[in-house]
């Protein structure tokens, strides 16, 4: 991404949530590429251990889970002493997960996990965090940034995505409402809302067993779903690094956009669904994935 950074602020720490691999992983390498501390959290000491011999000195990890609220809370004490009286520049809340099947017969345990990873532990990363973004007014330094990963079902919902849609559309509504309470404090909150990225996320959700579905009548649409998704992030041309770029620029720039889409063709995946009325799009998505009403099912009503 050709950003303009002009204006930098000084370059220091950043925590970076779910840093193992994937999109946060991307992030943490370009932010220590341009010079930045990050603290990565990861979920398993074996990952720490490897995360700081791949990305260096500069890198230091932060174990913990985001729906452990104790386990947060003790990993923002370590960054506060680590800061010695300073603000943490930034918090780039990455962290998520996703499980797909159809409402009617997705466990509610996954429903309830997507919730408590992708929303509640924002809200617990992010409460545990804020004292040193600048809410503590006694800390030194100008106040700290907030980046939130979204997703571009922050914006557009897909069938049997409704748990992950809820988490993410949820996310972006808090972070509007954040955004406004924080001026008082002049922290900042800006969402990136990336498309499909190329990443290990693929190969794990081919692995995931969808076969308890296909006795149901959902059994075809979910094959055609998951083979489409897949095929998508397989192909696109977005790096975890590309997203790591738009991070950079959200953090840096004098006036960032609240919210920012990387969308892979974007005309096609972003501003054309955005633009058809709903009904129009229901049907397209019908047609593709075979959720129509069969006929005979029509007729016995």
């Amino acid at each position: 991404m050709a950003a303009s950074h002009d204006a930098l602020r000084p370059k220091r720490a950043i925590v970076v949530t779910g840093a193992s691999t994937g999109i946060g992983y991307g992030i943490s390498n370009v932010l220590l590429q341009k010079g930045y501390c990050v603290f990565g959290s990861v979920r398993r000491q074996k990952d720490a251990e490897r995360l700081q011999a791949e990305l260096g000195p500069a890198f230091m990890p932060l174990v913990f889970d985001v729906t452990d609220e104790p386990a947060v809370k003790a990993a923002a004490s370590k960054v506060r002493a680590a800061l010695a009286g300073s603000t943490l520049f930034g918090l780039v809340n990455n962290a998520g997960m996703l499980a797909h099947g159809p409402v009617l017969l997705q466990p509610i345990s996954e429903f309830r996990q997507m919730l408590e990873v992708n929303l509640i532990g924002v809200i617990v990363v992010t409460q545990a965090f804020l004292p040193l973004l600048g809410a503590d007014r006694a800390l030194r330094g100008e106040p700290g940034r907030i980046v939130m990963i979204s997703s571009v079902a922050g914006k557009m919902a897909a069938p049997f995505l409704a748990g992950y849609v809820a988490s993410k559309q949820g996310l972006e509504g808090f972070s509007t409402s954040l955004r406004r309470e924080l001026m008082i404090y002049g922290i900042d909150v800006i969402v990136i809302g990336p498309g499909a990225v190329t990443s290990a996320i693929w190969d794990k959700a081919e692995a995931v067993d969808m076969t308890r579905y296909d006795n149901s009548e959902y059994g075809v649409p979910l094959r055609k779903f998951g083979r489409s998704i897949i095929k998508d992030g397989r192909t696109t041309n977005h790096t975890p690094e590309y997203i790591g770029g738009y991070v950079l620029k959200a953090l840096t720039t004098q006036a960032p956009a609240a919210r920012c889409a990387v969308v892979y063709k974007r005309f096609q995946n972003w501003t054309l669904p955005l633009s058809l009325p709903p009904r129009w799009l229901d049907q397209l998505m019908a047609m593709a994935l075979q959720l129509k009403r069969p006929p005979a099912a029509a007729a016995q009503k």
